[in-house]
């Protein structure tokens, strides 16, 4: 039997991060700790932050925007897109992109029989969102074909778990940027059992405001914009259903 704590998208914001890290202490710990990509881009700590997760020996899994950063792929982005793209490069330098670039698609937890795949926002690619009422045709379309019992991602920043088919979902949303509508981190500490994976959400406070005065100071291109995505903690197509 093991514990495994689940981080996701932590997005450059060294404060969550550690204090996600300081509340898993506090928990008791877990014997492996796996970040599901999205490690650094939007924040102003992503060297810190990727120098945090080698510090704790965290297991690390390809986001869409480790993807971005190291050039994987033909993307196209917004003058604004690429401004922080070029900002984060050069903050992070040659080694930690080369990293990146050696990053894993997924990663599996435990014996086939119980086993936990982590990716990072389904087990087919790194965009397309999970969300909690996806239908039938949507979940087919992605997981139909995972051989895994338990499945657990990030990428909408939306913390829930779902049963389809036999197998649990669950979203650990976002450490970095939580938009459920909770200013809190969300992480989640997953415990192997005889029957299956037993999950728990933590939600961990931070300091908002100092993370906000980072953007502001750190040199990021549009840091206006990063700062109010930080304390809106909520998508703007769902203000109307998250209060």
């Amino acid at each position: 039997m093991q514990r495994v704590a689940i981080l996701s998208d932590i997005h450059g914001n060294l404060v969550a991060l550690d204090a996600c890290l300081a509340d898993l202490v506090a928990q008791g710990g877990a014997d492996a700790i796996v970040a599901a990509g999205d490690l650094c881009l939007d924040g102003p700590r992503p060297k810190k932050v990727l120098q945090r997760l080698e510090e704790v020996g965290a297991q690390c899994v390809r986001g869409n925007t480790e993807r971005f950063i190291a050039s994987i792929g033909e993307e196209s982005f917004s003058p604004s897109e690429a401004a922080q793209l070029a900002w984060t490069r050069k903050q992070l330098g040659e080694k930690w992109i080369a990293w990146m670039r050696e990053l894993p698609f997924a990663m599996r937890v435990g014996e086939q029989h119980n086993e936990l795949l982590v990716v990072h926002a389904n087990p087919t690619n790194d965009t397309e969102h999970l969300w909690p009422d996806a239908d039938e045709e949507t979940l087919e379309r992605l997981i139909g074909g995972e051989r895994a019992a338990t499945i657990a991602f990030g990428h909408l920043h939306l913390p829930y778990v779902r049963h389809w088919r036999g197998k649990m979902l669950v979203d650990v949303a976002s450490v970095g940027l939580p938009k459920d509508g909770d200013p809190r981190a969300s992480y989640a500490l997953f415990t192997e059992r005889d029957g299956g994976w037993e999950v728990k959400h933590r939600r961990v406070a931070f300091d908002v405001k100092k993370v906000a005065t980072q953007l502001a100071d750190c040199g990021i291109p549009e840091s206006a914009e990063l700062i109010a995505t930080l304390r809106r903690h909520r998508y703007k197509r769902l203000k109307g259903s998250i209060p």
